[in-house]
């Protein structure tokens, strides 16, 4: 057995520090879950004798780059199976939703199942080592399918905070999902405690947490928020929800609550650092300050409002007052792909529409798919390669076609050229998920026949696909 990796030579190792710092010809020691030390240029002979013991696996870091795992900060596995359906192609959020809901009311154990696996192993290969699922849809039978998760994200290998979602208002209520995928507030309340007791470790270096996530103000009452933030707070734990995606939410809470969303969440508890939001598009200025002032979080997801036609979220200003924003690439059946490093290059390309071409440069991309991204999910000693960091990190192959004539920045490469995703190595938590180019921890085409399968099965195709 050996006692660790060693990256030897790269091409470029971006540090994602404070500077920024991109080494030439260094090399990165990894012993255990940790990385042990960075040995630069002038250290060669060092780590040459090192790597010579055969007492570690060595990978030539020769034409690669090497950097941080990026982590994704929003993401409804189960909707992996439900992408790219004919009739939700052309349709905004909330359409969308109520056509979805008849389809994700068969959800079952082998459907969560292969699509985590699936979803999980797309994020692998695209550069990703930590991850958060906003599962919230429980329809009977269904009470085990965050346990289901976590068996599955083990046998991948990545950094998983599960948030536990939940939505108790079904349409008679005036919510927009059928009553068989809604629970009572007093089952979504047991089963938050039973999630946290069982997977929550908050320990160094920690591969599982979960957080508590109500789906959205127009899903969920006023109470379970509440009640939620006062639980969340009192196991320490982290909260989850969507927030400000469409004008149309902003009309459902200035109707229904007299309050603008951000107005609405901080009446409930729901502001503060142990708070994140996904999307927050429709935000205004001094709601984007409050954000930054408490700490709040947020998973920006370009590609998904971009594909409902929802807006683009003010992110540049985001940043300049201080809000935690990470990346993330959304439900796969609003987004249709979980290629990480695709997100990120969505990131840089739609503010310098949205905002002007130099409001989005790339090292706030990375920063934002990596740092920020920790610091959302708590996984604290992911984002930077640092001695005592966790060895969370990725290494791409930059001697292709590709990126012929882009190597003058090695790192912002990756967004700006490629066309190629997949990752040379992911390196999580120590280990190799993807050596190659190749998922190691999964047999690849038995996700893809079995998740095909569950896909045509549950999908009515003469009423959805109009199969002629």
């Amino acid at each position: 057995m050996t006692k660790g990796i060693i990256i030897k030579n790269a091409y470029a190792t971006a540090l994602l520090d404070a500077k920024n710092t991109v080494l030439k010809d260094a090399s990165v020691l990894i012993e255990g879950r940790e990385i042990k030390k960075i040995y630069t240029k002038e250290e060669t002979a060092e780590i040459e004798k090192l790597a010579a013991g055969g007492e570690y696996k060595v990978i030539d870091g020769a034409h690669n780059l090497v950097l941080p795992g990026f982590v994704n900060t929003h993401h409804h596995f189960y909707q992996i199976l439900t992408r790219n359906i004919p009739k939700m192609q052309d349709e905004k959020l909330f359409d969308w939703l109520v056509d979805l809901y008849d389809i994700w009311a068969l959800l079952d154990e082998e459907w969560v199942h292969y699509s985590t696996l699936a979803a999980m192993g797309e994020l692998a290969l695209t550069g990703c080592t930590a991850t958060t699922d906003h599962h919230y849809v429980f329809p009977k039978g269904g009470q085990h399918f965050i346990d289901t998760q976590f068996k599955a994200a083990e046998q991948i290998g990545l950094r998983f905070h599960a948030t536990r979602g939940s939505m108790s208002r079904s349409k008679k209520d005036g919510g927009l999902p059928p009553d068989s995928v809604v629970q009572t507030e007093e089952e979504i309340m047991q089963d938050c405690e039973r999630l946290i007791n069982k997977y929550h470790d908050a320990s160094k270096h920690s591969m599982r947490k979960i957080a508590l996530a109500p789906c959205s103000p127009f899903s969920v009452t006023p109470k379970l928020l509440e009640e939620t933030a006062k639980f969340a707070r009192a196991k320490k734990v982290k909260m989850h929800t969507h927030l400000c995606e469409t004008s149309d939410e902003d009309d459902y809470c200035l109707k229904t609550y007299k309050l603008r969303p951000i107005d609405f969440m901080e009446s409930v508890g729901w502001l503060g650092a142990d708070v994140w939001f996904a999307h927050s598009i429709y935000v205004n200025e001094k709601e984007i300050e409050r954000m930054g002032k408490t700490g709040t979080g947020v998973a920006h997801c370009p590609s998904s409002n971009l594909r409902l036609g929802s807006g683009i979220a003010p992110v540049p200003k985001m940043l300049e007052c201080g809000v935690p924003v990470g990346i993330a690439v959304d439900g796969s059946a609003s987004n249709d792909s979980s290629d990480m490093l695709g997100e990120l290059r969505m990131a840089m390309l739609v503010h310098r529409v949205g905002t002007g071409v130099s409001s989005m440069p790339a090292s706030n991309v990375f920063k934002m798919g990596c740092q920020h991204g920790a610091k959302i999910l708590d996984f604290n000693t992911s984002g930077e390669i640092a001695p005592g960091m966790a060895a969370d990190i990725i290494i791409y192959d930059l001697d292709s076609i590709g990126y012929v004539g882009a190597l003058h920045d090695p790192l912002s490469s990756i967004l700006f050229a490629g066309f190629n995703h997949r990752v040379n190595y992911n390196i999580t938590n120590g280990k190799i998920i993807v050596e190659k180019g190749v998922l190691k921890t999964a047999d690849e085409r038995t996700i893809v026949e079995n998740g095909n399968r569950i896909a045509e099965r549950i999908v009515d195709r003469k009423k959805y696909i109009d199969i002629r």
